[in-house]
């Protein structure tokens, strides 16, 4: 059983699931899961409006029990990009608020519902969840996630990070991806530990919840970090764990200066899960995102297809193999045949480094962040961390602009307080390489970023 803690026979637990100001037990959370259960039972798939609401969860654990493949769908989803996600989902019920562009059938979910029924253990290989990634051009992708892969990604993640069910886990992310929704939310029901979703993940709320585990992406953790009360008293907790982007140095620095405790990074993609992640009781770098996960292998390759060696400098795209994988594109086998090697390696299309005690450090993608210029190849993430650490700068998007003389040239979008370029362009060539440094700096008010908070470098390309 994926969800384990709500197995009938495991004790009960007063609020073992709250969102914002409601909350419920875990026999509370069963039997509503239940219900949901009894209503979608045999659908081939189903679509659920993921708000940060216990309706939500309610929802979604109710699917898995049923053995019914669940379709998160982003709160604020477009019109057109639901549409597309319905349909290629082939989605038989809306779990949600109506709406008069959803043509399926719509189901308001009860927390307060009940039921006693009963199903039979789903097959370890059927699909749990299929996940739509935002994807740099077209139309999002379905991910097929089996139970067996999400079940080994979160006893893995429990492993490394001594998660157990005496923790309390924080977090205010989306519940449509994989952060917030499979290891925020399904990882507490799987090990039993509690879970308070703040809705929003603010500073003060991330305070006041007095948590063991707290989830963040950079974004969240740099506002934390700007709130020095907060972020003081986060100073409880046992473990700061950030994910779906870089965390840039200083937020790294800032966090362990406020709270005594250095956060842990860690890495994977929708298609994989989680991958590679520090340890709870293990060196954390600033920068790196740890080692491979129990189970998973890693290696780089370069653009011909040959090995790069682990020496902690030399760049390749990671490969991964293991049992996290998804079960390939709904409905599209050519496209997960692109996404292979012919020995079954998944292509993540992110550019990263090995050293030789195997820890990981992530540089880009590969399609926009390996920038050749002047006849160097050089890493976008590299020279954004030699910004980072510039008095002033918050955020910086650095990519590679064609250039008829030297092929693509290196130019910083830049987020803080402005100061002369010259002298932040010296500032890389001194920490880096003179090849490395930014041929321009343009500073704007904001950097774009999808619903994930990832940067989207394709729009700063023009």
């Amino acid at each position: 059983m994926l969800l384990t803690s709500l197995d009938p026979a495991t004790p009960d637990m007063p609020e073992a699931v709250r969102v914002g100001t409601e909350a419920l037990s875990r026999a509370d959370l069963l039997v509503a899961a239940t219900a949901v259960a009894d209503h979608v039972a045999g659908a081939q798939a189903v679509a659920i409006a993921a708000h940060p609401r216990l309706e939500t969860i309610v929802a979604v654990a109710g699917c898995l029990i049923a053995n019914v493949p669940v379709v998160p769908v982003p709160g604020d989803v477009g019109t057109a990009e639901r549409h597309h996600i319905l349909s290629d989902s082939h989605a038989e019920l809306w779990l949600g608020p109506p709406s008069a562009d959803i043509a399926i059938p719509t189901l308001a979910v009860d927390i307060h519902a009940k039921s006693s029924g009963r199903y039979p253990e789903p097959n370890p290989d059927d699909v749990a969840m299929i996940v739509y990634t935002s994807g740099t051009s077209g139309a999002p992708k379905g991910v097929a996630l089996s139970h067996s892969a999400i079940a080994h990604c979160l006893d893995a993640l429990a492993e490394v990070w001594e998660w157990t069910e005496v923790d309390e886990l924080v977090h205010g992310l989306p519940l449509f991806h994989v952060h917030g929704l499979v290891l925020g939310v399904l990882g507490p029901l799987r090990i039993g530990s509690r879970l308070v979703h703040t809705v929003r993940p603010t500073p003060q709320a991330y305070a006041a919840a007095s948590g063991s585990l707290y989830f963040g992406v950079p974004t969240v953790w740099s506002r934390v970090c700007a709130d020095p009360a907060s972020a003081r008293a986060l100073s409880s907790a046992r473990l700061l764990i950030s994910g779906s982007a870089a965390l840039p140095t200083q937020v790294f620095d800032q966090l362990r200066h406020f709270t005594g405790t250095a956060p842990i990074e860690r890495y994977g993609a929708s298609e994989t899960l989680i991958t590679v992640s520090g340890r709870s009781c293990h060196e954390r770098r600033p920068g790196w995102v740890g080692l491979r996960l129990p189970g998973i292998r890693t290696r780089l390759r370069d653009e011909h297809g040959d090995p790069v060696p682990h020496d902690g400098e030399s760049v390749g795209e990671v490969q991964v193999i293991g049992p996290t994988l998804f079960s390939g594109y709904l409905g599209d086998s050519t496209r997960t045949a692109e996404a292979m090697t012919d020995d079954n390696w998944f292509r993540t299309g992110d550019l990263a480094v090995i050293d030789r005690g195997g820890f990981h450090r992530i540089i880009g993608r590969a399609s926009v962040d390996m920038i050749k210029s002047g006849g160097y190849r050089i890493g976008a993430g590299e020279v954004e961390q030699a910004l980072l650490s510039y008095p002033g700068i918050r955020e910086v998007a650095v990519v590679g602009i064609p250039d008829t003389d030297l092929g693509q040239r290196i130019v910083a979008y830049v987020v803080g307080e402005r100061d002369d370029a010259k002298r932040i362009e010296d500032f890389v060539a001194s920490h880096l390489s003179v090849h490395k440094r930014p041929r321009e700096i343009r500073f704007v008010e904001e950097l774009p970023r999808n619903a994930m908070g990832k940067v989207q470098k394709r729009l700063l390309i023009h």
